[in-house]
């Protein structure tokens, strides 16, 4: 056979798949109206098993994987057919409505914010962007942020959660197992690191660079040049910068901004330090109160799947189905359970789209935990 007569075969097989696909799909639609009508889940764990050990073992030995694989698709789609049809509502979703209805359509400019570190920290230039006048409280740790606004000391907290080239913040993440809170909107910020010293101080004569982890982390090209000097993490980049300003030492430096060089009277030795020229750190604000502002384009959740073995393809799946970008997606290991994990997704979509509410209910009906935390626009700056 030609090329041209094998495809045309082919062809003449995938109307008959498609054919066999919509009987099926029709089927899988009345199932699930039997279901909903018997008080009867979605999914059906036993049965799905049973299924794909058959359809392996008629597809034999060679082709078994392979087909398994088709029809764990096919499974999915199917369950997301009957979750569309179904008049069930996505308890997710209608909390997301009921915080359209009672968010202020603009967002607050002036409010008090906590942010972690000290005068001139990249927080609060960050919170500078979100917020025209805020009052700023300086909180020693990222847990202390989270206190503030779980306690009501400040409306707002603002925490890097990401950059473009050290990765996760980890510690944010595992934060947020522990603290409750919703993402209220975000800023994207260009972060440029400088060696900041005493004046009069020469490269040479430095011996000790104190900076925050992930500053060290976008600036390992500059500081692999650096020979006989200690690398030291201290809590924050503007922290760094406040010790090296009241040391008298002559001998350390701090990798910082360029506003701390100003605010603690340091000179800029070296520019730009960063390992990328487009180096950029992502800043969530979030709020004790859940607040969904006009334009959110952006959604945040955490979820814990069954742990068995495809339970993240199967989720996976839901967004491909319904044509939603998956941005992000971190893990983090749950305490006290061995290997185990809580997923973490950040979501491109608009809060309207009538997709949303169809992958929460698709999520709930699969997941063992979902949790929603927020949907909000982002600024970049």
């Amino acid at each position: 056979m030609s090329l041209e007569q094998m495809r045309e075969e082919i062809n003449q097989i995938d109307q008959e798949l498609v054919d066999l696909f919509r009987r099926r799909m029709e089927l899988s639609k009345s199932i699930g109206a039997y279901k909903q009508a018997n008080q009867l889940p979605v999914q059906d764990p036993a049965r799905e098993r049973e299924l794909l050990g058959r359809v392996a073992e008629q597809a034999g030995e060679e082709l078994s994987e392979y087909a398994q694989s088709v029809y764990q698709t096919i499974l999915a789609v199917s369950r997301s057919y009957q979750n569309a049809e179904s008049t069930r509502r996505s308890g997710t979703y209608q909390q997301i409505q009921a915080m359209l209805e009672k968010t202020p359509e603009l967002f607050p400019q002036r409010s008090s914010v906590a942010c972690q570190g000290v005068e001139g920290a990249f927080s609060q230039l960050a919170c500078q962007r979100l917020f025209k006048l805020p009052n700023i409280m300086f909180f020693q740790s990222f847990e202390h942020v989270f206190k503030a606004v779980e306690s009501g000391m400040c409306q707002f907290g603002v925490l890097p959660i990401e950059n473009s080239t050290a990765g996760s913040v980890n510690k944010i993440y595992d934060l947020m197992l522990e603290h409750n809170f919703f993402i209220v909107r975000s800023a994207r910020l260009k972060v440029s690191h400088n060696l900041l010293v005493k004046p009069g101080v020469k490269l040479e004569d430095i011996r000790e660079i104190y900076s925050h982890e992930q500053a060290i982390n976008q600036c390992s090209d500059f500081l692999g040049t650096l020979k006989d000097v200690k690398i030291t993490v201290c809590e924050n980049t503007a922290v760094a910068a406040q010790m090296v300003s009241q040391s008298d030492r002559r001998d350390i430096a701090a990798i910082s901004s360029r506003l701390c060089a100003e605010q603690y009277s340091l000179q800029r030795l070296k520019t730009s330090v960063q390992n990328q020229g487009s180096n950029y750190t992502r800043f969530i604000c979030i709020s004790k109160t859940p607040q969904i502002y006009p334009g959110a384009d952006k959604t945040s959740i955490m979820m814990i799947v069954p742990h068995r073995p495809g339970s993240l393809s199967h989720i996976l799946t839901k967004f491909s189905i319904l044509g939603i970008n998956l941005t992000k997606l971190e893990s983090r290991p749950l305490p006290e359970r061995e290997f185990e994990f809580m997923f973490y997704f950040d979501l491109e979509a608009s809060v309207y789209a009538p997709e949303m509410e169809r992958l929460f209910l698709d999520l709930e009906s699969e997941c063992e935990t979902i949790r929603y935390l927020g949907s909000y626009s982002e600024i970049i700056g």
